[in-house]
């Protein structure tokens, strides 16, 4: 039984020595525990050799190593602080060193003690990574070119790939290696990580249990399973797949802790945002955004503007995020709508548009004053969908009247003629599929057209067309050669002539 580093012995024997002697056992090597990857025995062991006076060589940087692994960042940076002020210290203290400060978001000391360090693939690799955390992107390309075709280089650039959102890239190297080394494992969870992230849930579930299967109590393996099922089912079952994990996470793994307290915030709907996002605005990337999302929903637009203000966006989501608050914050204070910019209209119109709201976006539009936006087939193409949605046919098809023939034309003909048609505004529906049926013969365009002649002959039974628009009905049918034709207007006639209407 190893000694409690929280409770050394004081004194005398170490309690349970006489134990092992009578059982046989023996002290495990460090080796042993480091192969195992059992870092907390590791710390325990040079802990107890250090109590009883047995020094290991280069303890403080070995107890540094395991806090390090343990992602105890600040016990390690104590250890390797310790063991730079020591006389001829070994170099690659600084290198440990540095990569403690980049995990602890230290990048400005990472960097200064990542030059000091003896150069070598690791280095390389560190000060790769502080280059993307500047945004260098000179310095990234010369870092770039010292990367090798081994595997801890390639999956570095794997990772960076993965930061800057380049997700395909990172899964084609992922795969690469797992081609050649089976028994790399953790590979599926990142290759998971990005098909979370291309929004593919149920492909990184199945990859997931690849890695699951073999190690059932992963911590990050189980958190990126309940985001999955977060994204797939809802903040209940996403809960419930993190249970075991608030149960048996380890007290030496903070950042596990802080990750769960951190999704526990998000699956219950924003619940706690204020007691547990705020210290890990600058932990964890996503708490930024989330605690931003928390304060637009409560209606505290500033707080929200001054937590986003200083981010440069750089993936989808925080352009969006920071759009949004932008745009929320010039609402309120009445300073983000230039009514004479053509440009800022053009876009607002088809945004108002697009999301249905088609009455403002036709106001919008007509507010427009350059002519060649006014030509544009994109600004006449909108302007006639809102034409049609807002019940003026006849406005969408005077501008096709005013175009000159082009292929601009014949689109924006099918859309007046299908758009008409949805909305039951049958007339100019008809009159834009027989165009369109004089432009190219094609079946379809006649069963648009008789489908809209139809619709017109129904809405002048129903009282709600002018009776006098029979006589156009027919003469739009007997420009066609279809044989349909004959017994439909046959019938028209009939009608008419019953009725009195002069066809």
């Amino acid at each position: 039984m190893m000694l409690s580093r929280a409770k050394p012995a004081v004194g005398g024997e170490p309690p349970q020595t006489n134990k092992r002697k009578k059982k046989g056992r023996k002290i495990p090597k460090l080796e042993e525990l480091l192969s195992q990857r059992d870092f907390t025995g590791a710390i325990t062991l040079l802990e107890f050799k250090h109590y009883v006076g047995e020094q290991e060589e280069d303890t403080n940087l070995w107890i540094g190593y395991c806090a390090f692994h343990l992602g105890d960042y600040k016990r390690a940076l104590e250890e390797y602080e310790t063991a730079t002020k020591e006389e001829n210290c070994n170099p690659e203290v600084w290198v440990n060193l540095a990569c403690t400060y980049f995990f602890l978001g230290m990048y400005k000391q990472a960097e200064a003690a990542g030059f000091k360090a003896p150069k070598s693939r690791l280095q390389n690799r560190l000060l790769f990574h502080l280059a993307h955390k500047f945004n260098d992107e000179k310095k990234l390309m010369n870092f770039h070119q010292n990367l090798q075709d081994i595997t801890e280089d390639q999956l570095s650039l794997a990772s960076i790939h993965y930061m800057r959102s380049h997700y395909q890239e990172a899964i084609a190297i992922y795969k690469r290696i797992l081609r050649d080394n089976r028994e790399y494992l953790a590979l599926n969870v990142y290759v998971a990580l990005c098909y979370y992230k291309l929004d593919y849930y149920d492909v990184s579930q199945a990859v997931l249990a690849v890695y699951l299967q073999q190690i059932p109590d992963s911590t990050i393996a189980l958190n990126l399973k309940a985001c999955n099922h977060f994204r797939l089912y809802n903040g209940k079952a996403a809960e419930a797949e993190l249970k075991s994990l608030m149960d048996n996470a380890p007290s030496s793994f903070e950042f596990a802790k802080e990750l769960i307290r951190h999704n526990l915030v998000v699956f219950r709907g924003g619940e706690g945002a204020l007691q547990v996002l705020p210290p890990l605005v600058d932990v964890i990337p996503e708490a930024r955004l989330n605690l931003v999302i928390y304060y637009l929903r409560q209606d505290d637009v500033q707080e929200a503007y001054n937590l986003i203000k200083d981010l440069e966006p750089t993936t989808p989501q925080e352009y969006i995020l920071k759009g949004v608050v932008n745009a929320a914050l010039g609402q309120e204070m009445g300073s983000s709508y230039f009514c004479n910019d053509d440009i800022f209209n053009f876009n607002y119109a088809q945004a108002k548009a697009a999301t249905g709201n088609t009455s403002e976006g036709e106001e919008v539009f007509l507010l427009i004053q350059n002519k060649k936006l006014k030509n544009d087939y994109v600004y006449l193409s909108w302007l006639a969908r809102c034409y049609i949605m807002n019940k003026k046919p006849r406005l969408a098809w005077e501008l096709y009247l005013k175009m000159e023939t082009s292929g601009e034309s014949v689109s924006l003909l099918q859309l007046i003629a299908n758009d008409c048609y949805k909305m039951g505004q049958f007339y100019y529906s008809a009159k834009a599929f027989d165009v369109l049926e004089r432009l190219d013969p094609n079946p379809e365009y006649w069963e648009g057209k008789k489908g809209a002649c139809v619709g017109i002959f129904q809405m002048i039974l129903a009282g709600r067309e002018p009776k006098e628009t029979l006589r156009e009905v027919l003469h739009l049918l007997r420009s066609t050669g279809n044989t349909q034709v004959e017994y439909i207007i046959r019938i028209m006639k009939k009608w008419a002539k019953e009725n009195r209407v002069p066809v």
